[in-house]
């Protein structure tokens, strides 16, 4: 786990992490496109907002039922190819959610639409865990998240803007043929890249690859930290908009900027990664994003208003990477045979937490109320980076002397 990475690193790291971060962000520009607009669908189909959120949950469910199978076939196939055909699902399936006449049909166009991102960042990482040495690897992810955290960015504060002017179907519009374009620039990107070749179906390695990731310890503590993450984080998204609105602030534009606070703090992240590891450390990094988040939430469970919202969501985007990057670090070194599925195995639980993440805290608001659910979150985050501080190791890959044995001399 290596904590280096000077100020030249990054002018070192292969130029097909640009490609891949493109990938990451065109798939990150729906991640929360929809939450600015979700009061408007509620009204149109006539639902709740806690229904309304329900699109958020399921879209995060269908993203992490298909990672065991799209991690395996990423290794087995090849990651671009893979990536670029994820893309291409979910542009077309933004287009179709545009021209949905009902509830029930949007909600199947989310579906597809999880699919699609499914396939685009977790392969990315794996992707990215290929091209780079450990030591260079957070560094090298951080770059990775910046292109997603641009995609988060942009998807939220313009689906506000957009939602104001056309409406929540315009969003998907916009979206949809975004999509489409940057999985053709991938497609053009990628076409001369010389990138390892995926490994021909053997269901025996696969078990093998599954075995390997579980025998790490480290395995276990990263896929339940993620799944906190998710939970507890980015389920108290599809609520903001809501929120923003019991204090008379009714514009999905402010809605999109407040949530779009949460991208400009992942930004920050990427852009201080390299020079905060060396002088927090790993420990330090998590103690001190785990406390960040958990203010964050504290503050906004008391309704300030909508400007001190959006600092609090860039600070809390801020301290959520901070602890998060460090987690897929680990997360990258389980194994070194099956990286792909292990990156999978890390978005799956990460999204299965977005999925309960909207229940739990739309059952919190109906039965605690607003200040207690978001302190509870608040509070546990705070000791998630503490617990991570203690019990987070670096563990040498099962696999590890079986790949450096084939290594040529």
């Amino acid at each position: 786990m290596g904590q280096t990475g000077g100020s030249d690193a990054p002018a070192r790291l292969p130029p097909a992490l640009n490609i891949i971060a493109l990938s990451g962000f065109a798939a990150s520009l729906s991640t929360r496109a929809l939450d600015p607009v979700l009061p408007r669908i509620a009204t149109e189909f006539s639902v709740s907002i806690a229904t309304a959120a329900g699109l958020a949950a399921i879209t995060a469910f269908t993203f992490a039922a298909v990672q065991p199978a799209i991690g395996a076939l990423a290794d087995m196939f090849g990651k671009a190819r893979l990536m670029i055909v994820c893309l291409a699902l979910l542009g077309l399936a933004s287009l179709l959610g545009a021209m949905t006449t009902s509830f029930e049909l949007l909600f199947l166009c989310r579906i597809l639409a999880g699919i699609g991102s499914g396939g685009v960042f977790p392969v990315a990482l794996g992707l990215t865990g290929d091209l780079v040495e450990p030591q260079r690897r957070q560094v090298a992810i951080g770059r990775v998240l910046g292109g997603s955290m641009t995609g988060n960015l942009l998807g939220a504060s313009a689906s506000g803007v957009i939602g104001d002017v056309f409406g929540w179907r315009g969003v998907l519009t916009v979206l949809g043929l975004l999509v489409i374009v940057a999985a053709l620039a991938v497609a053009f990107g990628f076409r001369n890249q010389p990138l390892r070749p995926g490994a021909p179906m053997d269901l025996a390695a696969l078990r093998r690859g599954y075995r390997t990731i579980f025998s790490n310890p480290n395995a276990l503590i990263c896929f339940a930290a993620v799944l906190v993450e998710g939970t507890c984080v980015m389920g108290a998204f599809p609520y903001v908009a809501a929120f923003l609105h019991e204090l008379g602030q009714e514009s999905l534009a402010i809605a999109g900027l407040v949530i779009a606070g949460f991208a400009v703090g992942g930004l920050l992240y990427t852009l201080t990664v390299a020079r905060l590891l060396p002088r927090l450390g790993v420990n330090g990094m998590m103690i001190g994003g785990g406390a960040l988040v958990g203010l964050q939430l504290a503050i906004i469970a008391f309704g300030p208003p909508w400007q001190a919202q959006a600092a609090c969501f860039i600070a809390m985007g801020m301290g959520f990477y901070m602890l998060h990057g460090c987690i897929q670090v680990f997360a990258s070194e389980l194994t070194e045979t099956a990286r792909g599925t292990a990156m999978s195995l890390h978005s799956f639980f990460f999204f299965i937490g977005q999925t309960t993440g909207p229940i739990a805290y739309g059952f919190g608001l109906a039965h605690a109320g607003k200040v207690p659910t978001l302190l509870v979150a608040g509070v546990t985050m705070l000791a998630l980076g503490l617990v991570l501080a203690a019990v987070l190791r670096p563990r040498p890959p099962a696999d590890a002397a079986v790949v450096e044995a084939s290594r040529p001399a």
